[in-house]
């Protein structure tokens, strides 16, 4: 283990870096459903290492994919030039959203393709004479990359807060996070739908000419797993139907199966204008995201001379050859091994699990959907997110990894996890919050 000024060099992300570096926990390998430490220890990923790996780490047929593909086409271009593979999993992933929509963009991240997403919008009614509808709409508690157009229809004031104005025309919906009424929720809470309605009021205040788009997390996930009421976003879509305002969801955590179904769209029978996705894509192994893209909203850019470039966006690495080969392994994994239905199997015993930890100390909330599950804490006095982060440590501690945000721990396994793993993950979390103070 080297000391900590070995670690200086790197300016971590989303970490308080003078603490880490005091007490590393510095990952060096990873197999199946386990990381393996520095100090030779093996820890059972409880969270899909961020909410990606979902056929599990090291896969054989992926690593293959990734290996063989370098050493065929390690980059091409992808402004005015392609490669077979970008257009094999564009008709791919077509597919596999049950030709929900007909086109993909591709991206490096979630948060290049919310940013993306947000820039067709707005192209969108531009393009059909609709230019004042410039407004976006987001979310409180809504988290959407790191992008300014991500953080600014996002809803989580650390992420905002030390950055200036961001966009500006930007508003936002409540949350729907209801402790009052949906404590300790089973799946889907009862209550809330009616939250959806605050966009009348939101339209009412800027008038739907001014609207571009709503965009929404149909799980959010970042800000401890705040679970849609049954109905909410199906009120969402004939809203913004019946006033001409693009719906889109980001999918980048609910996509590749986290819920049962290839995307949440698939699970709440809802169907957004624009879906944004990442993470799961690839299984985490190679850094992609994308926009999947309705009919109407694509074919509105294909007109002028077709030697024009209908949208002026793009980025170096859109299609990337190696994020390609990973991808379309990914899905033949996920085919193969049915690893969405073994998820979908497994989530009546994680919600089982995980509600056991209602009675331990300090747990005042338990949500759960499809093989994702959040568990509050209660805040200690003064130190709002001390006892969530004493506990994510003391859980690496015991062996396991689950994801901390503010007071709530974050479950997101990859779907290759079987019943008793799910079982010690729950166990261990329990004991945790047992000596907790």
């Amino acid at each position: 283990m080297p000391d900590s000024t070995d670690l200086s060099a790197w300016w971590m992300p989303f970490t308080a870096n003078r603490n880490f570096k005091e007490a590393p926990r510095l990952l060096v390998s990873a197999k199946g459903m386990f990381y393996r430490t520095s100090d030779d220890r093996e820890i059972l990923d409880g969270t899909a290492g961020l909410w990606c790996v979902n056929a599990g780490h090291s896969q054989p047929r992926i690593t293959a994919a990734i290996r063989d593909g370098a050493e065929r086409l390690d980059y091409a271009p992808p402004f005015q030039m392609g490669h077979p593979l970008a257009f094999e999993l564009a008709e791919r992933l077509v597919e596999f959203s049950g030709r929900k929509f007909s086109q993909v963009f591709y991206t490096n991240s979630g948060s290049e393709a919310v940013d993306t997403a947000l820039k067709m919008a707005l192209a969108y009614h531009r393009i059909r004479g609709e230019g004042t509808r410039t407004r976006l709409i987001g979310r409180e508690r809504g988290y959407h990359g790191v992008g300014f157009g991500g953080i600014s229809v996002g809803g989580m004031a650390n992420n905002r807060k030390w950055f200036g104005s961001l966009l500006a025309g930007v508003d936002h919906l409540p949350h729907t996070h209801d402790p009052a009424r949906n404590a300790f929720s089973k799946g889907v809470p009862i209550h809330g739908a009616e939250l959806a309605d605050e966009l009348e009021r939101i339209v009412a205040l800027h008038d739907a000419s001014t609207i571009a788009a709503v965009i929404v997390e149909p799980v959010a996930g970042s800000t401890g797993v705040l679970v849609p009421p049954e109905g909410y976003l199906k009120r969402l879509r004939d809203i913004c139907t019946r006033l001409g305002i693009l719906l889109v969801f980001d999918e980048v955590i609910t996509g590749c199966g986290r819920l049962g179904t290839p995307f949440a769209t698939d699970y709440f029978g809802v169907e957004p204008d624009l879906m944004t996705v990442a993470k799961g894509i690839t299984n985490g192994c190679v850094p992609m995201g994308a926009v999947f893209v309705k009919p109407h909203v694509h074919d509105a850019f294909m007109q002028g001379p077709s030697a024009a470039i209908e949208f002026f966006h793009g980025y170096t690495y859109s299609g990337h050859p190696l994020a390609c080969a990973a991808a379309l392994a990914a899905l033949d994994v996920y085919d193969e091994t049915g690893a969405f239905r073994q998820a979908a199997s497994l989530a009546a015993t994680f919600e089982s699990e995980l509600h056991a930890l209602r009675g331990k100390p300090n747990v005042i909330d338990v949500r759960n959907i499809g093989l994702v599950g959040g568990v509050e804490l209660a805040a200690r006095e003064g130190q709002p997110g001390a006892r969530g982060m004493d506990a994510f440590k003391r859980a690496y501690e015991r062996g396991i990894m689950v994801r901390v945000t503010g007071d709530t721990l974050a479950l997101s396994p990859p779907l290759i996890i079987d019943a008793a793993q799910i079982h010690t993950l729950c166990e261990t979390l329990g004991e945790v919050f047992d000596d907790l103070p």
